[in-house]
């Protein structure tokens, strides 16, 4: 069985509680999270076999098409994906800091898994629309070259859907900031 996870994010909390309702009625997930966020959109992850995760995604996306704004489906998401959406991720030295800035919250998430998957990086966190009027924002570290390729890479797949706000890497970010965002 193959472990992915999905996400809807819609424009309404009632068109999201009700999608989020479908995707565990049309299928094997399990809810992860699901719950509004700012502006008062709302989310749903869900995780299971990819087969049950893309049918309920799938359903939810059909339940209230006019008030979608994103969704994914992600089989083999990269395992980092989940502390740095929780804040656990563990950290040491930061040679470079990559930032990349959505619009929306499911093309993070995306982005993130290439960009985990592009380079050696890691994920700090994954700020998924939580006090941010719906945009949301990824950090990660690694070596210059690597932040660069990731970020880049990052970019390139969140700009195929419009939702690219803006990115930059920082090589050696100074202590202050590091105990910042840290």
């Amino acid at each position: 069985m193959q472990r992915a996870i999905g996400m809807i994010e819609f424009k309404t909390v009632s068109a999201g509680i009700t999608a989020a309702d479908q995707m565990v009625k049309t299928a094997e997930v399990e809810i992860l999270e699901a719950q509004t966020v700012c502006p008062g959109k709302y989310i749903a992850i869900v995780a299971g076999d990819l087969s049950a995760v893309k049918a309920a995604v799938d359903r939810a996306r059909a339940t209230r098409p006019e008030e979608l704004i994103d969704d994914f489906v992600l089989g083999n998401p990269d395992e980092s994906i989940f502390p740095a959406i929780y804040g656990t991720s563990q950290i040491g030295e930061v040679a470079a800091l990559g930032i990349l800035e959505t619009y929306d919250a499911a093309s993070i998430i995306v982005a993130a898994d290439i960009a985990a998957k592009t380079a050696i990086v890691k994920l700090i966190e994954l700020r998924i629309a939580k006090g941010m009027c719906g945009k949301s924002y990824m950090l990660i570290t690694g070596e210059v070259a690597a932040c660069e390729a990731a970020i880049a890479k990052a970019r390139d797949s969140v700009g195929e859907k419009g939702m690219f706000l803006d990115s930059s890497v920082i090589a050696r970010p100074d202590a202050q900031i590091c105990k910042a965002i840290l």
